[in-house]
């Protein structure tokens, strides 16, 4: 199979309240704003709010599936987690700082950095 991976949709319950934290989060405006489906375009990928209850679906939160942000160094990743409830603190694994946080809405969000020689 040859397939590509072009976006994936976090479940909200409060679209107000989700668009809010990914704006401030990603530090940019999101880029379609709908009160059932949002999007963040992030680099060419796709990252979706969705108000699954608007829509009468049920769904489970928490860490049965973790998108994972890469951002350019550590300090950049100690600052975006100031204030965030931290879920897995940052630790080296292999070539990477890797930590997780919870988002406004419940979902667990990996961040990671590449480790930098000293």
């Amino acid at each position: 199979m040859n397939c590509k991976l072009n976006a994936l949709y976090l479940c909200v319950k409060d679209m107000k309240r989700a668009i809010n934290f990914y704006e401030a989060f990603l530090e940019q405006p999101v880029t379609e704003k709908d009160e059932i489906y949002s999007v963040f375009e992030i680099n060419g990928f796709r990252m979706g709010l969705f108000a699954y209850e608007k829509m009468e679906e049920n769904h489970t939160f928490g860490s049965n599936c973790i998108p994972s942000l890469e951002v350019a160094d550590k300090t950049i990743l100690e600052r975006k987690l100031k204030g965030l409830p931290v879920v897995f603190p940052v630790h080296k694994i292999g070539t990477n700082w890797v930590c997780e946080f919870m988002d406004s809405e419940g979902n667990h969000i990996e961040m990671t950095a590449p480790v930098r020689p000293s």
